[in-house]
């Protein structure tokens, strides 16, 4: 293993993990907690990939939720490992995911995106707040989005008897109910000028994110772009990669998979990304 410095970025809650001799630099996204993804830098960096993850919701002058959040937020941490490293790369899970694909769309420095249960459109912002509002801010304006579908939502809740929910088809819903807004609300994924490679498990519960994948992949196969996409039938929203330590189970939504399932498709999808770090 490369020597390794970790360093807590200024002016936000995060991190940067440097091996010795790095030549890639990973922005690394969470899911809608917002959370620094400290594990998975360090995993990265065992394998001479530089890493910084930054806290993106509830942090220093940051909304407390997934909503309205200005893109421009993670200008800064691009520019600086664009700065640093030769090649530059943003791997974001779910929520994460979805700001990876947006980010991609608009710094074309960008070589590569890495999107684990990923989304095709913009979401509303997650909240109680009504009316909704985007997840994201762009120059000052909504980014344009998909809103919940609120009955669909209180159905899952309902039907699960209190159990976990699943919100699968409340997502699927709010793409019905809505269709006018699903067109600009799609990430334009044709504008991302680098390689992008989806991973989903086909056991999802929270989201339908094989379905999202391949839309994905259809949308840039109509413009001749290549998209490789990993799945696995078993594995659900929260992906394991090889020598990640083990997660603590959502008390709240459904995550579908199992962990070994989620493991397995971490594995089969190390070596795609892996490739374009």
């Amino acid at each position: 293993m490369p020597n390794v410095r970790e360093t807590a970025l200024t002016g936000s809650a995060g991190i940067l993990v440097e091996p010795e001799g790095a030549t890639t630099g990973v922005l690394v996204l969470s899911g809608s907690s917002g959370r620094v993804e400290t594990d998975r830098c360090r995993l990265l960096a065992s394998h001479g990939v530089a890493a910084a993850s930054i806290r993106y919701f509830g942090g220093p002058g940051q909304p407390g939720e997934a909503r309205l959040m200005p893109l421009e937020t993670f200008d800064d941490i691009l520019a600086e490992l664009h700065s640093r490293y030769q090649r530059l790369v943003v791997l974001g899970t779910s929520w994460g995911a979805q700001a990876a694909l947006l980010l991609g769309t608009l710094h074309p420095e960008i070589d590569a995106v890495v999107g684990i249960s990923p989304t095709y459109v913009s979401w509303a912002g997650l909240s109680d707040e009504r009316p909704q509002r985007s997840s994201w801010m762009l120059r000052g304006e909504q980014v344009p989005f998909v809103p919940f579908d609120d009955e669909a939502g209180d159905e899952a809740v309902k039907e699960a008897g209190g159990e976990l929910p699943s919100f699968c088809e409340a997502y699927l819903s709010a793409l019905e109910k809505y269709a006018d807004r699903v067109p600009a609300a799609t990430i334009p994924v044709e504008r991302i000028a680098g390689e992008v490679v989806l991973v989903a498990g086909g056991d999802d519960a929270l989201w339908p994110s094989v379905l999202f994948a391949e839309a994905v992949r259809r949308r840039r196969t109509a413009h001749d772009l290549e998209t490789i996409v990993v799945t696995h039938p078993d594995a659900g929203h929260r992906v394991v990669l090889p020598g990640e330590p083990v997660l603590q189970r959502s008390r709240r939504l459904d995550w579908g998979g199992s962990e070994e399932a989620d493991r397995e498709l971490g594995l089969l999808a190390w070596p795609e990304i892996a490739a374009v770090l």
